[in-house]
């Protein structure tokens, strides 16, 4: 049990709870890469007729059943950084965090469910679905992902490497990396295949960094902050 400087009781987060940012990475991870493998083209070179690839749908379907899995262990994920920080996070950059990362979850879930409905239309016997049925469905899909569930875990990425920043609970290289993880999310992944993958692995070495470094008291806050 641990007090705060008040002197009121604090749970101590504990140990194990550090492996959900790992775990929430590798599902992420793998759920991408298997979306990527699936369809490599992206929504434009999807058709109804054209997606009767076994191999390729099978992909796509595993990369959905991850999908709620990552969305579970995110929000641990998020448990576990905002007890990491404690008492230095800032109130309004905190909420940021919070609700960008609940948003993150909300979108992701809605591409996931998009995608599944996409999926369940494309029946492999009988007729394909109406064109413009199919064409909407993966349209909203695809855009949910990597126009807005990106952007969000952008806006997430941020806010993070600010308090890390302003209190001197990350190292430098570490916000330096958010830093460029934002930028990537925000600008680049909707037009950049595999790009992506930056939030996955900047969560992984976030997630490495607080298992390793555990209850090592924050440090100062930089100066000027």
């Amino acid at each position: 049990m641990q007090t705060t400087a008040s002197g009121k009781p604090v749970l101590r987060t504990p140990r194990a709870a550090g492996v959900a940012g790992i775990v929430f990475a590798l599902l992420l991870g793998a759920a991408m890469v298997l979306i990527r493998l699936g369809i490599p083209e992206g929504a434009e070179a999807v058709t109804a007729a054209g997606f009767a690839d076994t191999t390729r749908r099978d992909a796509v379907h595993a990369a959905l059943v991850l999908v709620p899995f990552a969305g579970i262990f995110f929000l641990w994920f998020v448990g576990v950084v905002r007890s990491y920080v404690g008492e230095a996070e800032d109130r309004f950059v905190a909420t940021v965090f919070i609700g960008s990362g609940l948003v993150f979850v909300a979108t992701l879930f809605a591409a996931a469910a998009a995608a599944q409905a996409v999926l369940a239309t494309a029946h492999t016997h009988g007729p394909p679905p109406g064109l413009p049925t199919w064409d909407f469905g993966r349209h909203l899909a695809y855009t949910l992902m990597t126009g807005y569930a990106m952007r969000m875990a952008a806006v997430f990425t941020c806010s993070l490497s600010v308090m890390g920043h302003r209190f001197g609970v990350l190292p430098r290289w570490l916000t330096l990396l958010g830093f460029l993880t934002t930028l990537t999310l925000a600008f680049v992944s909707s037009n950049v295949p595999w790009a992506e993958l930056v939030f996955p692995a900047w969560a992984l070495v976030v997630s490495v960094h607080i298992l390793v470094v555990g209850d090592r008291p924050p440090l100062a806050p930089t100066a000027g902050a």
